[in-house]
């Protein structure tokens, strides 16, 4: 089916009259920036133009922030369990358009349509999740040394957060933060991946609605902007109290120091280089199968995508051959097809990336086993997935390349495994394939797995919401979604009543007796 019949027929479903209506909302509903530079949406399967958005303006990003400050003010005060039936409407709503907005997300995007119908799930899970935090968003009391006192903690709504989102999960992690966020008491200003616009308006054109239904505006913003432009103002601006950004170690080394000298919080996922260590006992079966959808799922472009191997000497030959037939039965082609298990790189430069990685690799003694090729047949961004046998790890393997690569090496005895895994600079996800339990609880031990994220028998990738995401080192140290991620998008408050007709001092002080 052509590019432009596909659109058209997705935004109707996703009930969108206009492909172009503005790249922003503010509390009048969505505001054209006629003057400002166009940004175009292109499908990575053929390189056709999809759609053309413009940019937000620093005016008009303004006049965004100032109508969500505005906000922040009333919804910081309406009860939290009343801002989760918001948040419950919201999931109700994508549940209605998760087809629609799966398929766009695989049109835009690239991912194959069973991933994009699972990122929408994803929203829906984490606005369930957060109707239920927001019945649970608890403090503490404390005994007081002081009689008749009583201590508590209070948790408050924070302020306007923005959230920096990266192209390969373009509606997923908006939903993990802002659903969260919005029972928290914290309006969003969103700003989404260049190479993804027209996801984030099909998203926010979801949102306008259910907020219409509550006769709410400014909880749910938009601004899609150039970072160079309006990802700096964010950066410096000191109504927005948290940043979470997602993308490159790189670009968040500037994010966390920007917002940092204005004393401003930041949610940090970035880079990830996650590796499988493969035991002489594993389950082969198990670990091919996690193994391939690790590296080979999103066309290797996750952050927590399979991008090392570590695999006992006595069994990583069997493995690589198990490994290469097994990338030979994956389909290539349109991700809207349902036999497809592998869509195209997102834009022309990590093509690029790609094949500047397999050269380096080769040339740092690298052998490849199967892959390392274009294919101009199927579009100008396909790829076969490549394996790569390294002789050490060094170079080029302690580098994240967003492309469906993976390097395979060998060790010998098991501190070997757990000392290479660990020589990395990204700490996000990391998996073990075993019939150990002694080298299972070891991965997941103090002097294990130095990862945010360390799994046993499954893979990498496909983390749930109940859990905090997240990891250390290079990528960041943020955590979102499940578990306690809930505090950061508020302020933590002490409380002392006093109910007595005295007033003792703590630690026993007598002060002008």
């Amino acid at each position: 089916m052509p590019t432009a019949t596909t659109t058209a027929a997705l935004l109707e479903k996703l009930k969108i009259v206009d492909v172009n209506p503005g790249a922003c909302t503010g509390p009048d509903g969505w505001i054209f920036d006629a003057d400002d530079k166009p940004l175009h949406s292109c499908n990575p399967t053929t390189g056709e133009r999809i759609a053309t958005v413009n940019h937000c303006s620093l005016e008009t990003y303004d006049k965004v922030v100032a109508a969500t400050t505005q906000a922040f003010a009333s919804w910081r005060m309406v009860p939290a369990p009343k801002r989760g039936e918001v948040v419950r409407d919201l999931g109700n709503a994508l549940r209605e358009m998760k087809e629609p907005l799966g398929d766009l997300v695989s049109l835009e995007m690239g991912k194959i349509r069973a991933e994009g119908h699972g990122e929408v799930q994803e929203m829906i899970d984490i606005c369930d999740f957060a109707v239920g935090l927001s019945r649970q968003l608890y403090g503490l009391t404390m005994q007081s040394e002081r009689p008749a006192h009583r201590m508590m903690e209070q948790w408050h709504p924070l302020g306007p957060v923005s959230i920096i989102t990266a192209f390969n999960f373009p509606v997923a992690v908006w939903a993990w933060n802002s659903a969260l966020a919005a029972v928290c008491g914290d309006p969003v200003i969103w700003k989404p991946a260049e190479p993804t616009p027209l996801c984030s308006i099909a998203v926010q054109h979801i949102a306008n609605r259910v907020m219409a239904d509550h006769g709410l505006s400014g909880i749910f913003t938009l601004t899609v902007g150039s970072g160079r432009i309006v990802g700096e103002k964010m950066l410096g601006d000191p109504r927005i109290p948290l940043i979470s950004f997602t993308g490159s170690t790189s670009i968040g080394k500037r994010v966390a120091s920007k917002v940092a000298e204005r004393f401003g919080r930041t949610i940090l996922e970035l880079g990830g280089n996650n590796a499988i260590v493969v035991t002489e006992d594993a389950n082969l079966d198990l670990a091919t199968r996690a193994i391939l959808f690790g590296a080979v799922g999103t066309a290797g472009q996750r952050c927590t995508s399979t991008r090392r191997i570590i695999a006992h000497t006595s069994i990583v030959d069997v493995l690589c051959e198990r490994l290469v037939k097994a990338y030979g039965q994956v389909r290539i082609g349109d991700p809207l097809d349902a036999a497809t298990l592998m869509g195209p790189l997102v834009t022309p430069s990590a093509l690029d990336d790609m094949f500047k990685a397999v050269d380096q690799a080769v040339a740092q003694g690298g052998t490849v086993l199967c892959g390392g090729k274009k294919r101009p047949d199927l579009g100008p961004q396909f790829v076969e997935p490549t394996i790569i046998r390294m002789p050490t790890q060094s170079g080029i393997v302690k580098e994240e390349t967003f492309a469906p690569i993976l390097y395979v090496l060998e060790y010998g005895h098991f501190s070997e495994a757990l000392a290479i895994h660990n020589d990395v600079p990204q700490g996000l996800s990391s998996a073990i394939f075993t019939e150990s339990m002694r080298k299972a609880e070891e991965f997941v031990s103090p002097r294990g797995s130095d990862c945010g994220i360390a799994n046993v028998n499954i893979g990498t990738s496909g983390a749930e919401i109940g859990g905090a995401f997240g990891g250390e080192k290079e990528t960041g140290g943020g955590r979102e979604s499940g578990s306690d991620s809930w505090k950061v998008y508020m302020r933590r408050q002490t409380n002392t009543v006093n109910w007595s007709m005295d007033l003792p001092l703590a630690q026993g002080i007598h002060f002008g007796e």
